[in-house]
């Protein structure tokens, strides 16, 4: 070694499933009480209203509410399109007598094809964006209606990914499960005791036939996370790759991550002052 010169030390990169592992008892506990100090002690609210899908992440989202609220205060909406699988319906049903919460079917397909009549050439992106943004419509009319708060159910897998429709699936003001990987979700639904057929069951968004989310992304979410959370410890690709992920897998999970960045965050404000909301004004906590 040369005099002067620091050794070059090439580590590994650890193992990313090590470090994805959930404690469910302190996790469940720890998002229990963020929903108890987000809603009624920062808000003052009581009541949580939440699009239940019949998916995990919905399911898991009811369960933390009815722990932090009580069942009765936690207003759970289905919100079928003509299209959606009734089997979605029925594993919705599961977690809601599972929970005792308050319960409420709303067909959008009337408001959806209200708007899609004049855009008849829609292409099925299109398609599903309206579906969801009509969702997110019931959803905060329903929380003023009854004085909740909607509540939001995405995971940090998809919003990484940009897997999500702006405006809709992101919007609600609390999210108890935005930072956790799709499958630490899986591994707190067990936790949990969420019904084993919403655990088993391929994740899919519901807005078209057939449709899944791994299909949809183009890899499974166990690789996309373990990728994920290498890339969030600052390894670049070559090392990912190192881990045993091939180099096209990790192209695609970096690609999403950086074409979709701006949906993580709110609307860009041009500044034309130094007191700009979010640029500058921000609460103490904030900081």
């Amino acid at each position: 070694m040369a005099e002067g010169r620091l050794p070059v030390i090439v580590a590994k990169p650890p193992d990313p499933f090590t470090a994805l592992k959930i404690n469910g008892k302190v996790t469940a506990d720890w998002l229990e009480a963020f929903l108890h100090d987000e809603l009624i002690v920062r808000r003052g609210i009581k009541r949580a209203v939440i699009g239940l899908s019949g998916g995990i992440d919905s399911a898991v989202t009811a369960f933390l509410c009815a722990r932090a609220l009580g069942p009765k205060n936690v207003h759970a909406i289905r919100m079928p399109y003509k299209t959606s699988n009734p089997s979605s319906l029925a594993d919705a049903k599961l977690v809601i007598d599972a929970l005792g919460v308050n319960e409420r079917t709303i067909e959008i397909t009337a408001a959806v094809e209200g708007y899609l009549q004049f855009e008849p050439d829609a292409d099925p992106r299109r398609r599903g964006n309206v579906m969801a943004r009509a969702r997110m419509i019931v959803l905060f009319d329903q929380s003023t209606k009854l004085d909740a708060l909607p509540v939001g159910t995405g995971n940090k897998t998809e919003r990484m990914m940009g897997y999500f429709t702006w405006h809709a699936d992101d919007s609600p003001p609390v999210n108890p499960i935005g930072d956790l990987f799709k499958t630490q979700v899986w591994d707190l639904a067990r936790y949990l005791g969420i019904p084993q057929s919403l655990i088993d069951k391929a994740p899919s968004a519901d807005l078209e036939a057939d449709q899944t989310d791994e299909g949809d992304l183009g890899i499974t979410y166990y690789k996309a996370d373990g990728i994920l959370s290498l890339m969030l410890q600052g390894f670049p690709d070559r090392r990912i790759v190192e881990a045993g992920f091939t180099p096209e897998e990790v192209a695609l999970v970096r690609r999403r991550v950086d074409g979709t960045h701006w949906k993580r965050h709110l609307p860009t404000t041009a500044m034309v002052s130094a007191t700009a909301i979010n640029e500058f004004y921000l609460r103490p906590v904030d900081f």
